[in-house]
């Protein structure tokens, strides 16, 4: 299930100038009667993982084995036969070609022998609306669930054992809900997870920087770990009704098949994660909780990372919610706790992609400050970086801010070029028009410049 917690690439106002700077701000925007079409990715791009192929035993077993509550599952579960999928309800324009590209690359990297039909299949993709999806789940995005194929089955089927992933002894069918009426990214970010997560591992870990499988929602598309732990999933050594000591003997010789380079890595295993830190940003970042109650979750959840000593994305993560919650009312103190989630997010090459969420915040400072050139210094690497792994809503927040940063170092005609060259991916990262336009003026009240103007 993907949650609605805050996504790292959100709003930037807490930046902003005083004024509003409502009619220079206008005047800056491009002509938006002729946007351009929506911009899509070509050929993905992912890392291969890096990590020792004991490490990802590890983490195959954690992922495969339990549940995102914890609870243990007694036998791996899988489907045995060719997979067949199907789209229903009132899917968006985009999702068919996003499933086209996903299926294709779960058959070449993932070697699973899955095809798309057009009637009754072993997953359904039901495209429903957010309202919809939120009257069965208030905190979820969008959710997969067993043994159904339409959402009105789920009405009455929930309590029951039918749609309990514990009870499975093998997989036949499932069903995914997907919102129909948000951006095209976010409905493809559903569908990268909720279809793998119908298809092999049920859990989310934190301590997996390189994964959709960690609800930090850093990532947005199957990644090359991923891949890979799919591809072991559907190995020809296991089959549903494994348990987990079947499965853990078995995957040393499998990890080594598939991924030869992992045996000549040193194992780095992360810890755990404590629930008490996982409750703490789910407070911080989700939905229903008030301000100070944000801020207190996001400082237990600092103080947690602390204490147990950690150095890695999970301590920079912690400190990139405090200032996200705080850049309103302290956006100084705000910018401290953005400067130490990207220098622990830089030691790691597989947070690239993590470090340039907290470098947007650094740059979004800068830009305020009307310090273009420190502004253009920083994102300069990032936009590629949310390119590779097809970040639309952030390559589009990039570059708006590139073309701020630009203007304030006196290069308005690059600026023009670059604001323009934005709004094919931020279609797709932000969807409707209107969810543009407000994109835009964010970025452009930034400038200080068009602030004092207003």
């Amino acid at each position: 299930m993907r949650r609605l917690i805050l996504p790292l690439a959100l709003t930037l106002g807490a930046c902003m100038p005083g004024t509003s700077g409502d009619v220079a701000t206008r005047a800056a925007m491009p002509d938006l009667s002729t946007m351009p079409s929506i911009n899509t990715f070509a050929v993905p791009r992912p890392h291969a993982p890096s990590r020792a192929n004991s490490d990802i035993a590890r983490d195959f077993l954690d992922l495969s084995m339990k549940l995102e509550s914890g609870r243990n599952l007694p036998i791996l579960t899988r489907f045995e036969t060719p997979i067949t999928v199907q789209i229903t309800g009132a899917p968006p324009p985009t999702l068919q070609s996003d499933l086209s590209r996903l299926l294709h690359r779960l058959r070449t990297e993932a070697g699973i022998d899955i095809r798309q039909v057009n009637g009754p299949a072993n997953i359904t993709i039901q495209a429903v609306s957010r309202a919809e999806i939120r009257r069965e789940l208030p905190q979820a995005a969008c959710f997969v669930v067993p043994n159904i194929s339409q959402l009105s089955e789920y009405r009455t089927a929930k309590r029951s054992r039918a749609t309990a992933w514990s009870a499975l002894e093998t997989r036949t069918r499932a069903a995914v809900f997907l919102p129909n009426d948000t951006s095209p990214q976010e409905v493809r970010d559903c569908l990268h997870e909720e279809l793998a997560q119908a298809l092999g591992p049920l859990n989310d870990l934190y301590r997996l920087p390189d994964s959709v499988f960690n609800d930090d929602n850093v990532h947005t598309v199957l990644t090359g770990f991923d891949m890979l732990i799919l591809r072991a999933y559907y190995a020809p050594e296991l089959h549903s009704g494994m348990s987990r000591s079947a499965v853990s003997a078995r995957l040393p010789g499998i990890l080594a098949r598939l991924n030869p380079a992992g045996r000549t890595i040193a194992p780095r295993p992360a810890s755990d994660t404590p629930r008490a830190w996982i409750r703490a940003i789910q407070t911080a970042l989700g939905p229903g909780a008030a301000a100070q109650q944000r801020r207190s979750a996001a400082e237990k959840a600092l103080s947690i990372a602390e204490s147990v000593g950690w150095t890695d994305h999970r301590r920079a993560f912690s400190h990139y919610a405090i200032g996200r919650i705080i850049q309103s009312s302290d956006p100084a103190r705000a910018q401290n706790h953005f400067a130490a989630a990207d220098a622990y997010y830089r030691r790691n090459p597989a947070t690239e992609l993590h470090r340039a969420h907290a470098v947007a915040q650094l740059a979004a400072y800068a830009i305020s400050q009307a310090r273009g050139n420190d502004a253009l210094a920083l994102l300069g690497p990032q936009i590629a970086v949310a390119d590779r792994y097809e970040n639309a809503a952030l390559l589009a927040q990039l570059m708006m801010m590139r073309a701020e940063a630009l203007e304030l170092s006196s290069r308005a005609s690059e600026a023009r070029q670059v604001r323009m060259d934005s709004l094919g991916w931020a279609r797709y990262g932000y969807g409707a028009d209107w969810a543009v336009r407000a994109k835009l003026r964010e970025i452009s009240r930034l400038n200080p410049l068009k602030g004092r103007n207003g």
